[in-house]
């Protein structure tokens, strides 16, 4: 459900050039709440299975001090509650009326001048205007020095890349071949930024870990090593996004769509 939001959020992005943005916004503004909503339970228990797998893989040796219970004991603390606020969510006023909008919208659709041209050419236009956004934010990333200001501008670069990936997707049946290997393509950039941005929520979550494991007069030595390996995966991930961008950026893919 969540993921419908943010593909209903991009398309009203991507394709605002025929979809007037006077009456897409506010809705996208409510999808956002919306998916804020539906997430707050989920990142966690991601984030959650991700460091209880990357403990699992930790020596016996090396689990210093009571470490998987004082994992369970932060992961649920910091869950409680979520699914019986996300429930009264959705029973609530705020959400049938987003629903009752959307049912609007589809009834009567907000369309611009553009949506009477030929959908080939409009769609085109829209996902290459999204490359050059992923194509922007990938070079400034990668000019940018190791440290929490590339962390961020890596992260906007994998939100851009999600972008194009669902706009592609919207493009297939007037696009075809083209858009089904733009959409391919834009996943894996996702996929190598998503894990890149996971690792440093990660790393953020072990520092806490490690300051409570202190606190409690425990060591805090097993949530180091995994930071440790966190941060050399997302350094792994980054020495492999320069030849996976030339992989993708190749000029051809972009001609294609315009055929």
């Amino acid at each position: 459900m969540r993921v419908a939001t943010r593909r209903l959020r991009s398309a009203f992005r991507s394709y605002a050039a025929v979809l007037d943005r006077a009456a897409t916004d506010p809705i996208g503004a409510e999808l956002q709440w919306l998916a804020a909503e539906l997430g707050a339970g989920r990142d966690q228990e991601v984030l959650a299975e991700r460091l209880a797998d990357a403990l699992a893989e930790v020596p016996r040796t090396l689990r210093l001090g009571p470490v998987s219970a004082r994992l369970r004991i932060w992961s649920r603390r910091r869950r409680t509650g979520a699914r019986d606020r996300l429930l009264a969510a959705l029973d609530g006023p705020r959400h049938l009326a987003l629903l009752e909008t959307l049912h609007a919208l589809l009834a009567d659709p907000p369309l611009r001048a553009p949506a009477a041209r030929p959908a080939p050419e409009v769609v085109a236009g829209a996902v290459l205007k999204d490359y050059r956004r992923l194509a922007d934010r990938v070079e400034t990333a990668l000019d940018t020095p190791a440290g929490p200001a590339r962390d961020e501008a890596l992260h906007s670069a994998r939100k851009a890349a999600k972008r194009i990936r669902y706009a592609a997707e919207a493009a297939q049946p007037a696009l075809g071949r083209p858009a089904r290997g733009f959409t391919r393509r834009a996943k894996q950039v996702q996929q190598l930024l998503g894990d890149h941005q996971d690792s440093v929520v990660a790393r953020a979550a072990l520092r806490e870990l490690a300051t409570q494991a202190r606190g409690a007069g425990e060591s805090g030595f097993t949530f180091g090593l995994l930071y440790g390996r966190e941060e050399a995966r997302a350094a792994d991930r980054e020495r492999e996004l320069p030849g996976l961008w030339a992989k993708v950026s190749r000029r051809k893919y972009r001609d294609a769509l315009r055929r």
